[in-house]
C-alpha cells in the first residue's frame, strides 16, 4: 500500500516545506511510480535525494521516532518486492 499522500515535485521549494524530523518517504518517477522508499530525518534525506537525482517526485509521512519510520517503511517496501 502506498503512502496515502499527494505527490510533490522533488525540488528545493518542496524540501523547504518538509519537516525536520524522522519519517518515511517515497520517491517516484515523473509518472508517479514508486522507485524508492526510505527513512530518516526527512529534510536531510530529501536534500540528498535531490542532489543525486534519485527521483522526480516525493511524498512523505512524519513520525515521532526513527523506529516508527522504519516499521512503516517495512510495510510499504513489501509491495515493491
Amino acid at each position: 500500500m502506498p503512502l496515502q499522500k499527494q505527490w510533490h515535485d522533488l525540488n528545493r521549494k518542496t524540501i523547504g516545506r518538509v519537516p525536520d524530523r524522522p519519517g518515511v518517504y517515497e520517491l517516484g518517477d515523473a509518472d508517479g511510480a514508486v522507485t524508492q522508499i526510505g527513512t530518516g530525518i526527512l529534510r536531510d534525506e530529501l536534500k540528498t535525494a535531490l542532489a543525486y537525482g534519485d527521483g522526480d517526485r516525493v511524498r512523505w509521512t512524519a513520525t515521532q521516532t526513527r523506529a516508527q519510520a522504519q516499521e512503516l517503511a517495512g510495510e510499504h517496501r513489501e509491495r515493491l518486492e
